[in-house]
């Protein structure tokens, strides 16, 4: 069998990087350039000295790429999507020193649709303007690329939340009852977070002058529904971005075997990022061979004993995958097992 089309592409997790060199991911590592840049230096330092083998680097899950990645590039504003938006209307940013941040819960509880801002306002917020100047000084001192938010590269790919997975964020569980009994209500909301993202998007991409090569959605929160609610509340949402910003990567990382119908049916679907409980053989014979997959892990194969089970699912997806492109991904965590790791790293090589 030629694996030309398999590979392995990991990532370093705050957690892992906070137990390994001692840095703190504080307030000011999202908001002072100077401290991002050298802590996120020291990360990918650490990375190439200790990890070399591994091929793998320091970025948010799944959203950077390695091909893209240098270190004559500082993000700027590089916080999570659906946390920026709640920033934006009026939640508390909780930095972690040991993980990632996180915003007060549910900013949206309460609040009436209609009483939203007009996502072209938030532009204006104060927060946005921090960024906006953040830009002009790298861009004027010109010794650094800078990374705008919603970019974690200078591939051009925007990434974001689903629409779902932020009104999750925003109104908390209970969007999922109101999917049932106000839908009405939650398609305002929806559409909201989709045109605000769009507005946000664009934004910085012409603040760092960054064009738009594609976009990634992180769907989360997408395999909590059944299929015909995501027919009917994450397909056109996702559509509508995909049109507005470029060619798609769409993420489900729960179980979603499910959805692959559906989400057939989603505009300028270019790639797929699934969770390692989805069929990769249900994936190939609804989207072909062509399409690009990516697939990640379960964790708790990641933290065994033995490299018995990561290799066993390993097998079994690079079996379904009939050669399609397919790359394997995994995000370090600090009860990760490195012996796993290079186990199934070495196994993909000798194929």
């Amino acid at each position: 069998m030629s694996t030309s089309n398999i590979s392995l592409v990991g990532s370093l997790s705050k957690s892992w990087m906070a137990r390994t060199l001692g840095v703190a991911f504080d307030r000011d590592y999202y908001f002072d350039l100077h401290k991002r840049l050298e802590i996120d230096r020291r990360c990918n330092e650490y990375a190439r000295d200790k990890l070399a083998d591994l091929n793998i680097f320091y970025t948010e899950s799944n959203l950077g790429e390695y091909a893209f990645f240098s270190d004559d590039q500082i993000l700027v504003g590089g916080i999570q999507p659906n946390m920026i938006l709640g920033l934006l209307i009026g939640a508390k940013f909780i930095p972690n020193d040991s993980m990632d941040a996180d915003i007060s819960m549910t900013p949206l509880k309460g609040r009436h649709p209609d009483e939203l801002p007009a996502p072209q306002t938030l532009i204006e917020h104060e927060l946005v303007k921090l960024f906006d100047e953040q830009i002009r000084q790298v861009r004027s001192d010109g010794k650094l690329t800078p990374i705008p938010p919603f970019f974690w590269d200078i591939s051009g790919r925007a990434t974001i939340h689903g629409t779902l997975t932020t009104a999750q964020k925003l109104l908390g569980e209970d969007v999922f009852i109101d999917l049932i009994t106000e839908p009405e209500k939650v398609i305002k909301v929806l559409d909201w977070i989709t045109e605000s993202f769009i507005a946000l998007v664009r934004h910085f991409a012409e603040m760092a002058e960054l064009p738009i090569t594609a976009v990634h959605i992180g769907e989360c929160s997408g395999c909590m529904v059944n299929r015909q609610m995501f027919e009917e509340f994450v397909v056109p949402q996702a559509s509508r971005i995909a049109d507005a910003l470029g060619p798609l990567r769409f993420h489900s990382c729960g179980p979603s075997t499910h959805l692959l119908e559906p989400m057939k049916n989603i505009s300028h679907l270019d790639a797929l990022d699934l969770g390692g409980y989805t069929s990769v053989a249900k994936t190939r014979e609804i989207f072909g061979k062509a399409i690009p997959v990516d697939i990640a892990p379960l964790p708790a194969d990641f933290s065994a004993d033995s490299t018995e089970p990561i290799l066993n699912w390993a097998r079994q997806v690079i079996e379904e995958n009939n050669n399609g492109p397919l790359r394997i991904l995994y995000h370090l965590e600090p009860d990760y097992v490195l012996e796993n790791i290079r186990a199934l790293n070495d196994h993909i090589i000798s194929l």
